[in-house]
């Protein structure tokens, strides 16, 4: 179905382009004139339209797609909203018009309320106290999408397609008008380029970007090739990569790169891998059988069938649940649903090759399921439990209940007088000018998979270019990021496709900042209409006060800039850690990640208060007897606490040990030793802390012990 549907829409798109060419369509083409054209379909572009009504001007959206929503109404309905409380504006009055929906009984139909839960992504799925919820199901976003353009009568004029060779007009720094393969034309006073892809700022002749900057272009750490910091979804164990195992001359196996995947840190051309993100089920009454696509090949998963005899639970690690007894499935592990080196084209294709490109990854995600529950070689209580999912009945009725769009989780990126980076993500840099806020990891998908060679010469399968940094709280988005330079177009908006390095944009990427920066860019758009000036002319001042008005989050108190992410592997530290939930905590700590590095996910704080109600505790055994060094581990700062109280039980009693944590004194700047203790095999004993008399933050992040030759 899959190629049929193809052939048919590459024939029509060429006839249609052919046409509109020799001006057939002269005498039924439109001109629309209006203050506002938003191009795309996407949750921002739905978002600036809605503003442009607000604040007044005249607009139309002009979306390639028949449904409105992009992912957000394409499965993506986990969402990676990161620090909520950074969320407002026109984007927190679609999570609040979700939580809405979902009050009402008759909107359970497969699941009730109550056995749904309140499980989201780092913090709860329905906020009462707010009146928001963060996970919903794909055809409940899309139609609050369309219920919203109703309400605010948005001229929608839907499956039209910008002629990206000759369709944008510019004359003298300014964009006149668009043009679409329709024979259509679209003037307007100011643009908002609301694609994932960027085709407008892209024809537009504006400078932009594809691919991974060099570390050096931008003084970043983990931008360009990443081959250190791929820890997460990589193969835990040496596949080897040959058709025929050890056999170099049988070829590589399907889906691994033959190219070396080039030095750290430098950059390349390539993308961060696409996926479908599928709404599964295994309600029987609404379920679905996963399909066998028409170009379906067993041997496109030989590596896969490889990682399954070793470490088969990730297949099932990203089964987010959403309402009514379905899931936002997403990619998870080191062979799964995203297809890994197949899209680095994309962003510069044709829309024929896009098709093909999007064609390919339907054929790979389909194949990968229908693998799972179906190949003989799959082990038999894994193809099982995946038998028992398939595709939800009620969405995607239209399209044989797929998601409508891919998960372009990058393409072009603009490249402005003003480029955001890691330093300013993570506050080494000051931004200015916020027009919003983003707040999740920096969190780049894999780039590529290739073989990699150990020391005697083995070769196995490796992935490349997955980067998991938390930020350490909450940034700013700076409104310089949304505008092109001066000299190349004076009346474009980029919310989408903004200024940013690769590494930045991977956390920017997220549909609630999306929506957030389609907002401001109309915003501004708006300010430049009224008083005749360039979209880099706008005074903040107006902006930052109207912005403000409407509800948009432009910076946090400190005290609320809580993140949690990714630091240091604690599985790749040598001796006895103890961390993260095995540490025994009593009173009320908070978790951050303010500063780095820390061990885990994030360090504990007791927030320079309740002295002498907080206590921590690191249990342990050790496996053999002997001399061990303890260490703890903290980043040292001023404001941290300069007589913390250590009590050490060993073989040699019960020990105090007084330690100040302003002080830069450590092993490796993260780890502070105790002294040496001695320990007997087995026996139960701890290091424990509390904050009585303290002055300052007491800060616990994890324990480690080393056997002492």
């Amino acid at each position: 179905m899959v190629g049929i549907t193809f052939i048919l829409f590459s024939i029509f798109r060429r006839y249609l382009y052919f046409l509109a060419l020799l001006g057939w369509f002269s005498s039924f083409a439109e001109t629309k004139q209006r203050d506002v054209i938003v191009y795309g379909g996407t949750s921002a572009g739905v978002t600036a339209a809605i503003q442009a009504k607000k604040m007044g001007k005249s607009v139309v959206l002009v979306s390639p797609d028949t449904h409105l929503g992009g992912v957000s109404s394409s499965g993506l309905g986990w969402s990676d909203s990161g620090h909520k409380e950074a969320i407002g504006g026109l984007a927190r009055e679609f999570y609040h018009r979700v939580w809405r929906h979902y009050q009402s009984v008759d909107s359970w139909r497969w699941q009730k309320m109550e056995e749904f839960g309140n499980r989201g992504q780092g913090s709860p799925a329905i906020d009462g106290e707010k009146r928001t919820m963060w996970v919903f199901e794909p055809h409940v976003a899309e139609n609050i999408f369309e219920s919203w353009i109703e309400e605010f009568e948005v001229e929608v004029i839907r499956n039209e397609w910008l002629d990206r060779e000759k369709g944008v007009e510019v004359r003298d720094g300014r964009i006149l008008a668009i043009n679409t393969l329709s024979g259509n034309r679209y003037e307007g006073k100011m643009f908002i380029d609301c694609s994932y892809e960027g085709d407008v700022m892209a024809a537009a002749g504006v400078t932009y970007f594809v691919g991974r900057e060099s570390n050096r272009v931008y003084g970043e750490r983990v931008n360009g090739v990443q081959k250190k910091w791929a820890h997460q979804h990589q193969f835990l164990s040496k596949i080897d990569p040959f058709v025929v195992e050890g056999d170099r001359a049988s070829g590589l196996l399907a889906r691994i790169s033959n190219n070396p995947p080039g030095k750290e840190g430098r950059g390349d051309a390539k993308m961060q891998a696409y996926n479908f993100r599928l709404c599964l089920t295994q309600n029987e009454q609404n379920k679905v059988p996963f399909p066998k696509p028409a170009k379906y090949d067993p041997l496109q998963y030989e590596l896969l069938l490889r990682t399954l005899v070793q470490e088969p639970e990730p297949v099932f690690g990203k089964f987010d649940p959403i309402p009514n007894a379905k899931t936002d499935t997403n990619n998870y592990g080191p062979f799964s649903t995203d297809n890994i080196g197949m899209n680095y084209g994309y962003p510069e294709a044709s829309y024929e090759d896009r098709a093909r490109l999007v064609a390919e990854h339907e054929t790979y995600q389909k194949g990968y399921f229908y693998f799972l529950s179906n190949d003989p070689r799959v082990p038999a209580e894994l193809r099982a439990r995946i038998a028992k999912w398939g595709l939800a009945k009620d969405e995607f009725k239209d399209n044989g209940h797929w998601p409508y769009q891919i998960y372009v989780r990058e393409a072009r990126r603009m490249v402005s007088d003003f480029v955001l980076t890691e330093k300013h993500l993570c506050g080494q840099i000051e931004t200015p000018d916020s027009i919003g806020m983003g707040a999740s990891t920096m969190a780049s998908h894999h780039v590529q998979r290739y073989v990699a060679t150990d020391v005697d010469g083995k070769s196995y399968v490796m992935n490349e270019g997955d980067v998991q940094v938390d930020p350490g709280g909450p940034y700013q988005i700076p409104y310089q990021s949304l505008t092109p330079k001066e000299e190349e177009c004076q009346n474009l908006l980029v919310p989408v496709c903004l200024s940013s390095s690769h590494i930045a944009f991977s956390s920017l990427r997220m549909e609630p900042v999306f929506m957030i920066l389609a907002q401001s860019a109309v915003t501004a758009a708006s300010i430049a209409i009224d008083e005749e000036i360039n979209v880099q002319q706008v005074s903040y001042e107006k902006l930052k006060q109207k912005l403000s008005t409407d509800g948009q989050i432009l910076e946090l108190q400190e005290n609320n800039m809580i993140a949690t992410g990714q630091g240091i592997n604690p599985l790749g530290l040598p001796g006895i850690i103890v961390d993260g939930e095995r540490i025994k905590l009593k009173g009320e700590w908070t978790q951050s990640s303010s500063l780095r590095p820390f061990v885990g996910n994030g360090y504990f704080h007791d927030g320079n208060g309740g002295k002498g109600m907080r206590s921590a505790e690191f249990p342990f055994s050790t496996k053999s007897d002997g001399l061990y060094e303890v260490r703890v581990s903290y980043i040292p700062s001023g404001n941290r606490a300069g007589t913390v109280k250590y009590v050490v039980t060993s073989e040699q009693g019960v020990e105090e040990k007084v330690v100040d944590q302003r002080k830069v004194d450590g092993i490796g700047q993260i780890w502070h030793t105790l002294g040496s203790f001695e320990f007997k095999e087995g026996k139960p004993y701890s290091v424990a802390l509390r904050n009585d008399g303290t002055q300052g933050y007491v800060v616990v992040d994890a324990l480690q012990l080393l056997l002492l030759d």
